[in-house]
Order: structure tokens, then C-alpha cells, then sequence
């Protein structure tokens, strides 16, 4: 069981936002970016514009346990701190313990703790170290992405690792790796130009996960981030399967002192866990 809880581990840090995007509610239809440079810069802009913000809500974790024919199901409340570009704090309440669930990241680390009934591990890495989190189904960097503050990356320029075509509402923002696989694809409504949905691609070619994005709200200014937020683990077939539907009820915007940066967005000690994982260059170790 513990080798695949990497998968479920990354999959809570994504509770951080919310459910699925019902593109039968994108009725209105609109051109599209005309160059992969001009949707890059659009996106970029809207990256740029993301402020600090409080949110909370509930999630809902849908996962396997080894053994059982049934999915496991927890439905908690959830808190999130976010201080972009890289700074975020999410908190679960789960079973009465207000830390039954932590992720966070700032611009060194990243870390993950969960306490559930058959799960007590934590997990961390270096962003320097770290490769291919996203093909563990939710990643701090895929929830910094679906909150808006790294849609795109850091690539500037003319999108050279980038192609744009168009799929009915939406331009679809393809990017390859440097042997030309794709990585990752996403969907931008071409209205508004919000980010719908993220399909991130495994070794294989295949869809790994998909993180899905509903229901926008203004933070502040021109920032706007989904309240809904469903993110699925598509491989591995059904009994490996994971998903997290997120409803962010209130998203205000934030101000953080040092004192509160610091107990936020600096990583917590590994005590009192089973397992504890440090993710070097992609592959998680287990530390004695």
C-alpha cells in the first residue's frame, strides 16, 4: 500500500481548491488567441496579477486502500493560505485533529503530512530536486497552478516548448518536454480566458492526472481563482484510482505578517509519522 501513497499524498495537497468544470455552461463562443505567444502572454499576465488570499471550505477524498472492494471517502473542512507566486498553506481537519491533513510549499521546499485512518506519512522535497510531481496526481506545483499564480511556468518569450490549437471554446496550450513529449495540455475558455481544466502526462504519453476548474471568484483586482476544483489520478486503472472535489465557500484577499509567514509557509518537523518520504530527483526515498 505505502508504495502508491505517494499518488494519494499528492493527491490531498490538491484539496486545496475545488470541483468540476461543466463546459456545458460555456455556451458563449469566442475567437481564440491568434498566436501561442499572444495566449502565453495573456496567461502570464494573469499569473502575474495573483495577491495573497485566505480561503476555506471542504473536500471530498475519494481513494483506494489496498484489500478493500469498497473506496475510502473523507469529507472535511479545509483552510488555505496562499502568498504567491510559491508560498501556500493548506490545513484539513480530519477525525478531530485540526492537522489531520498539511501541505504547503514555499520557495525552497515543498511538504506534505497526512493522518488518516490507514495513512500516517509526510512527505517533502527540494523544488531543486524535485522532477515529475505532477505525474504523482497533485503536486504543490499543481495546486500553485490551479489557484493561478503558475499557469505557465517561467518559460518567456516565443513559447518555444508551446503549440495552441483550438477545440471548440477553448484554445488548448500544449506543452512538450525536451524530446518533444508532451507534458502537459491546457484548456483556457476562449471568453474569458480562464484555465478550465489541466491534463498533466505521465512517461508514457498517457494522461496521469487531470485537474478540473469551475466557478471563478475575484480575489482582488483582476485575480480571480475557481472555488471548484476536482482533480482525478487517471492512470493505474480503477482500483488505483484517486480523486478530490473541493468547494472553496469563502476566498478573501490576505495580508501576512513575517510572524505569520513564518508559522505558515515554513516547512513543519516529520514527528510522530510512520513514514516519511524525501522526494530526490523524482523518486521518493524513505528516511529511517
Amino acid at each position: 500500500m505505502f508504495r502508491k501513497l505517494p499518488f494519494y499524498i499528492v493527491a490531498l495537497a490538491l484539496t486545496l481548491s475545488g470541483c468540476a468544470a461543466r463546459t456545458q455552461e460555456l455556451a458563449q463562443v469566442c475567437p481564440g488567441k491568434a498566436s501561442i505567444a499572444e495566449a502565453l502572454s495573456v496567461l502570464r499576465s494573469q499569473s502575474q496579477s495573483a495577491a495573497p488570499l485566505k480561503a476555506t471550505g471542504t473536500c471530498l477524498l475519494e481513494y483506494r486502500v489496498e484489500g478493500k472492494r469498497q473506496p475510502r471517502r473523507e469529507n472535511f473542512p479545509v483552510k488555505v493560505w496562499l502568498n504567491p507566486p510559491i508560498e501556500i498553506h493548506l490545513q484539513g481537519s480530519v477525525a478531530f485533529d485540526p492537522r489531520g491533513v498539511v501541505a504547503g510549499s514555499n520557495k525552497d521546499k515543498f511538504w506534505l503530512a497526512i493522518r488518516l485512518k490507514e495513512i500516517s506519512s509526510y512527505w517533502w522535497g527540494e523544488w531543486t530536486q524535485a522532477s515529475h510531481l505532477d505525474e504523482l496526481v497533485i503536486s504543490p506545483r499543481v495546486v500553485l497552478e490551479a489557484l493561478g499564480t503558475a499557469a505557465v511556468g517561467s518559460e518567456r518569450g516565443g513559447g518555444e516548448n508551446w503549440s495552441l490549437s483550438k477545440e471548440g471554446v477553448f484554445d488548448v496550450l500544449t506543452k512538450r518536454g525536451d524530446q518533444g513529449r508532451i507534458t502537459k495540455k491546457m484548456y483556457v475558455y476562449c471568453c474569458d480566458y480562464s484555465i478550465r481544466r489541466i491534463e498533466y502526462f505521465g512517461p508514457d504519453g498517457q494522461v496521469a492526472v487531470v485537474a478540473e476548474l469551475d466557478k471563478y471568484r475575484k480575489v482582488a483586482g483582476s485575480f480571480a481563482v475557481p472555488s471548484l476544483i476536482k482533480v482525478v489520478r487517471q492512470n493505474g486503472g480503477a482500483d488505483d484510482s484517486v480523486s478530490i472535489r473541493v468547494t472553496l465557500r469563502s476566498v478573501k484577499p490576505a495580508s501576512f505578517t513575517e510572524q505569520q509567514r513564518d508559522r505558515l509557509f515554513t516547512r513543519p518537523e516529520a514527528r510522530g509519522f510512520e513514514h516519511v518520504m524525501m522526494n530526490v530527483g523524482g523518486i521518493w526515498v524513505e528516511q529511517q
